[in-house]
């Protein structure tokens, strides 16, 4: 709470017009005991009093009131304000700055995932203890595809063979138009 010499006594004692304030924008029940004051070097004081809403803890009601030389006090305005154990937004971050700290991690996931398919030929050879291989996420089945046979390789460039002389023999058909004249 900070105080002047100069501090218009009338304002900092200004609880009833602030609570007829408050009163105005929130219920009665939402409105707490007084929680000190703050004096502004233009002459405001801005009165303070505990929040009971629920889910706003730390927070508190803030009326400012001021005076004109020879008027009585009046209210500025009034506002529900975060104390320093308030539970406040982070600090907005622009979106180019959001978007670069976004590139910038996806090129390190990216540059890790380089080192990581490195390590891949290593854990091919991952073992149990009793000597059979470790099943992975992919080998749901129980077939490691590292370990299928090679030999079903051959008989697959037979079948493309016997493909190829099928496509040359559909280039010798011919069509017919229906004229009679092929």
């Amino acid at each position: 709470m900070t105080s002047t010499s100069e501090l218009d006594s009338r304002l900092v004692e200004a609880h009833d017009l602030a609570r007829s304030a408050l009163f105005e924008i929130t219920p009665e029940a939402t409105v707490g005991e007084p929680a000190g004051y703050r004096a502004h070097d233009d002459g405001v004081v801005s009165l303070r009093f505990a929040n009971e809403m629920p889910g706003y803890p730390g927070w508190f009601w803030t009326v400012s009131v001021a005076a004109v030389e020879g008027e009585d006090p009046t209210v500025l305005e009034a506002e529900l304000l975060p104390g320093d154990e308030a539970l406040v937004a982070p600090e907005w971050i622009p979106w180019s700055q959001r978007l670069e700290e976004y590139k910038a991690a996806q090129a390190a996931a990216a540059a890790e995932s380089d080192d990581d398919s490195e390590d891949d030929d290593e854990d091919d050879d991952e073992l149990h203890d009793d000597g059979s291989s470790i099943l992975h996420a992919g080998d749901v089945d129980g077939v490691d595809i590292d370990e299928l046979d090679d030999s079903g390789d051959e008989s697959e460039d037979e079948d493309d063979e016997d493909d190829d002389e099928d496509d040359e023999d559909d280039d010798h058909d011919t069509v017919s138009d229906g004229d009679g004249t092929d």
